[in-house]
C-alpha cells in the first residue's frame, strides 16, 4: 500500500468517520420555501425500480469534469471555481474502484502540482503526464487516440474537501482519420455500451456511488514529469491504439435522433 497523504487542506469541522459524506437531502414539506404547497399524500410511494438519470446526458458546462487527452490531463473551470483559493492539488486513484480523486494541498506537499494559472485571472492548466496517461488508459482497456471526460463532485470526506471522478462513466470522444489525412475529433460523445438500456443506476446505488475513504485503496501520482517517459505502460498503450478502435460504445445522437442535446 503506497504512503497515505496527510490532511493539509482541511475544513473548519469536527473530524468524523473518513466514510461519511454528506449525502443529499430530499426536499420534504417541511423544508420547502412555501407552506402552501398543494400535496397529495401516497405511502404506496417507494424508489424500488427507479433509477436515477446519469448527468451526462444532460448539458453540463458548470459541472466538474476531468480530462484525458493527447498525453495530457485537466480539469475544466468549474473545478477552479469551486475552490478559488486553492493553487496546488494532487491525483489520487483507486484502481479497484476505479475512481480518481483530486485532493487540495499545499505546495511543499510530496507530488503536488499547479492546477491553474497563476494571476487573477485563473484557468485550468493542462498537464503533461505521459506516465500517468498511460496507466489510466491499461487500467480502463481505453482507447489512447481518444479524448475522455470524467463528469465528478465536489465532496466531504470527514473533514477534507476533495473532487471524485467516477473513472467507469465517461464521455468518449472518439477521433477518426480522414481520407485526406487529417484526423477530427467527434463533437457528440459517445458512452460506454451498457449505458444503451438504462437511465441510469438505481437510487440506492447512486447514494453510495460518492462515498469514498481517501485513507483506502488510492495511491497518490507524481504526475510531473521531469524527464521523458519510458516507461512499459506507454508502449501498452500504444499497442492497443488501432485505426478503428475495438471500444464497445455508442452515440448519443442514436438515443436521441430528434433532439441534440449539447
Amino acid at each position: 500500500m503506497s504512503e497515505q497523504p496527510t490532511n493539509q487542506w482541511n475544513m473548519t469541522t469536527e473530524p468524523s468517520d473518513m466514510m461519511k459524506i454528506n449525502t443529499p437531502m430530499p426536499i420534504t414539506v417541511a423544508s420547502s420555501p412555501s407552506n402552501q404547497m398543494e400535496v397529495t399524500d401516497d405511502d404506496s410511494f417507494s424508489y424500488d425500480g427507479y433509477q436515477v438519470v446519469r448527468g451526462e446526458f444532460f448539458a453540463h458546462i458548470y459541472e466538474p469534469s476531468f480530462t484525458l487527452n493527447n498525453y495530457k490531463v485537466s480539469v475544466n473551470t468549474a473545478c477552479i471555481k469551486k475552490l478559488p483559493d486553492v493553487e496546488y492539488v494532487q491525483i489520487l486513484v483507486n484502481p479497484i474502484e476505479k475512481k480518481l480523486a483530486v485532493r487540495p494541498c499545499r505546495e511543499e506537499e510530496k507530488d503536488s502540482f499547479r492546477w491553474c494559472s497563476s494571476g487573477k485571472k485563473r484557468s485550468p492548466k493542462q498537464i503533461t503526464c505521459r506516465i500517468f496517461f498511460a496507466k489510466v488508459i491499461s487500467l480502463m482497456d481505453w482507447n489512447p487516440n481518444y479524448r475522455y471526460k470524467i463528469l465528478g463532485k465536489l465532496i466531504r470526506s470527514g473533514n477534507e474537501i476533495l473532487f471524485i471522478f467516477d473513472l467507469t462513466s465517461p464521455e468518449i470522444f472518439p477521433r477518426t482519420l480522414k481520407d485526406n489525412g487529417t484526423v477530427t475529433t467527434a463533437r457528440t460523445p459517445s458512452y460506454p455500451e451498457e449505458w444503451k438500456n438504462q437511465f441510469g443506476i438505481p437510487v440506492e446505488e447512486h447514494q453510495k456511488s460518492m462515498q469514498v475513504n481517501i485513507f483506502e485503496g488510492y495511491a497518490v501520482f507524481d504526475i510531473q514529469e521531469k524527464k521523458k517517459a519510458t516507461d512499459k505502460s506507454i508502449e501498452k498503450a500504444k499497442k492497443t491504439s488501432t485505426a478503428e478502435s475495438e471500444e464497445k460504445s455508442y452515440e448519443q445522437q442514436t438515443l436521441f435522433p430528434s433532439t441534440n442535446m449539447y
